[in-house]
């Protein structure tokens, strides 16, 4: 069973999996960087100033207005909407990079098939000879037929 397990763990598509998720994590952390660090407050300075971050509208009496978004969640419930805003940008950006890349890669995939496909292979011996004697058959005939 050691043996088994062993197989199927050093196959080449759950190690490519492995590789893939662990970069994936690692190129999610640098998006939410981007996005929190970057994008966001740039987005606030041209909004006046606004922290999508601290946006949220309180659910329970026991949230004062006024209070950070993680200050509020500690008083109460509260449905923070500016928190789900940076999400979802994270997420867009995330998709549209991917879709770049798998566009790319799309790209020079279907470049390879045409370069492969542009020269198609050339005849072998036997079919160049047969289809000569074909033809030489083919005007035979045709002679044999103008002379009768």
């Amino acid at each position: 069973m050691l043996e088994e397990f062993k197989k199927f763990a050093l196959r080449g598509n759950v190690v490519d999996l492995a590789v893939g998720v662990i970069i994936g994590a690692a190129f999610g952390a640098i998006v939410t960087s981007l996005v929190s660090d970057i994008i966001m407050p740039l987005i606030g300075a041209a909004t006046g100033g606004l922290d999508f971050g601290n946006y949220y509208l309180p659910l329970s009496s026991k949230v004062q207005a006024g209070l950070s978004y993680a200050d509020a969640k500690k008083a109460g419930a509260v449905l923070g909407y500016g928190s789900f805003i940076t999400v979802a940008i994270n997420f867009l950006i995330i998709a549209f990079v991917l879709f770049l890349i798998i566009r790319g890669m799309n790209a020079l995939i279907n470049r390879n098939k045409k370069e492969e496909a542009a020269e198609p292979p050339a005849p072998a011996a036997d079919i160049v000879l047969l289809t000569d004697i074909r033809d030489q058959i083919s005007a035979l005939n045709r002679a044999l037929a103008k002379a009768s």
